[in-house]
């Protein structure tokens, strides 16, 4: 079962995946199996971090930036300075995540969850979400 979703970004945005893949996977009626979540660009993130505390969304974009600033030495520049940062970015944090469901439920810790991080601007961007359910959990 896939499911291609939509957003909209704004630079340097941190976007919450979390409720609308648990819905997905609520709907889907899969008990037990896998969850790949997925995104087709080179300017952007996925990343599972604590929802806790706002403020660590912002801490992490800026230790992204710290460890990979932008600018105009980079051997390939595409588009702009930023958009060769992102494509670095992009490659060091990945594109992709696999989750597990357990009991019709994404197995994350009670303060994760999954995040589309933006490293370019603004832009319409958008993920697919993927569920495969083990023998034994499949939608009944």
């Amino acid at each position: 079962m896939l499911k291609n979703f939509k957003l909209q970004t704004q630079e340097r945005d941190v976007v919450s995946l979390t409720e609308k893949i648990k819905a997905f996977v609520a709907e889907s009626g899969v008990q037990e199996g896998l969850c790949v979540v997925m995104i087709p660009h080179t300017t952007a993130a996925l990343t599972i971090t604590s929802f806790w505390d706002p403020n660590g969304f912002l801490d992490l974009q800026d230790e992204v930036c710290r460890l990979v600033p932008t600018r105009v030495d980079f051997k390939h520049q595409h588009d702009t300075p930023q958009d060769a940062a992102g494509h670095v970015k992009s490659s060091l944090i990945g594109t992709s995540l696999t989750l597990i469901v357990h009991e019709g439920k994404l197995l994350l810790g009670h303060s994760q969850g999954v995040y589309f991080m933006e490293f370019d601007g603004p832009r319409s961007r958008e993920y697919f979400v993927k569920l495969q359910a083990d023998a034994s959990g499949a939608a009944s």
